[in-house]
């Protein structure tokens, strides 16, 4: 056998033992052979050629069973985007005008105050319909075979949701927001291997000849954008707070409900 056979040989058998493991049965439900069964659930699973699940279970659509929790969290976050834009309008992510903006948008701008409600009130209430959304699925055991690769990416969109609400605390830029995210971000100083207090960070220290694990290059000084909340902070939490983790939500939300279509609908109970 020559190498290159091995090697094709080899290949083969690898990709034999991902495609038949547990993890990728979980990732994707059925193989691509161009049968009339796959055929018919390519377009039964696709979030494109078919919106709704090829059937839904009575209990499924019971608000007593679902709680609409994650409707509800779908919604609110609608609710947020739209506000948040708006905002925008208005917000300038700078150390000198953030405060001065957000207190003309309160007091000057036409239903100013109520979007800023609404932005507000809509992201706490986010986090709640999140974590009651995460209860009713394990309560429910609707992390269970063959969902759990959905759930990995509810609890993802659950990490997210808290990134998003803690990124937008600091925005009003007033002392309660600079001191209770210099609260929050010292926390990042324990962060293992990464936090210049954290487990093995001497040993990190060592191997990156002092670079990393520094409190100049630290987990803690990646959120801070150096050693300190200031100005540089401010414009960092902005960016991630408007494009990067809203956009990451948006497309885990969309993998999210073509995979709860893909797995058969809402699951059953225990």
């Amino acid at each position: 056998m020559t190498t290159k056979e091995k090697l094709l040989y080899r290949y083969e058998e690898i990709r034999r033992l991902v495609v038949n493991s547990y993890v990728w049965k979980s990732v994707f439900r059925h193989g691509y052979r161009d049968n009339p069964r796959n055929r018919i659930l390519m377009v039964a699973s696709n979030v494109f050629m078919h919106l709704h699940p090829s059937k839904v279970r009575r209990h499924g659509i019971k608000i007593s069973y679902t709680w609409c929790a994650g409707g509800l969290t779908f919604l609110i976050f609608l609710v947020t985007v739209v506000t948040g834009v708006i905002l925008m309008f208005y917000y300038r992510p700078v150390s000198e005008y953030a405060y001065i903006d957000m207190k003309y948008l309160e007091f000057d701008i036409p239903f100013g105050m109520i979007m800023r409600n609404m932005h507000r009130w809509a992201a706490h209430s986010m986090v709640i319909m999140v974590m009651l959304h995460m209860f009713r699925v394990f309560m429910t055991g609707s992390y269970k075979p063959p969902r759990e690769f959905n759930w990995v990416i509810g609890v993802v969109l659950l990490v997210l949701t808290f990134l998003l609400s803690f990124t937008g605390y600091l925005l009003p830029w007033d002392q309660l927001s600079i001191w209770a995210v210099t609260v929050g971000t010292n926390m990042a100083r324990a962060t293992p291997l990464l936090g210049s207090e954290g487990p093995l960070a001497e040993q990190v220290r060592a191997l990156t000849g002092g670079v990393v694990a520094t409190p100049r290059y630290d987990a803690r000084s990646l959120l801070t954008a150096g050693t300190i909340v200031s100005a540089p902070t401010l414009l960092r939490f902005y960016v991630l707070h408007c494009i990067f983790i809203p956009i990451a939500a948006a497309v885990l939300m969309i993998v999210h409900f073509w995979r709860v279509r893909k797995d058969g609908g809402i699951s059953g109970p225990l």
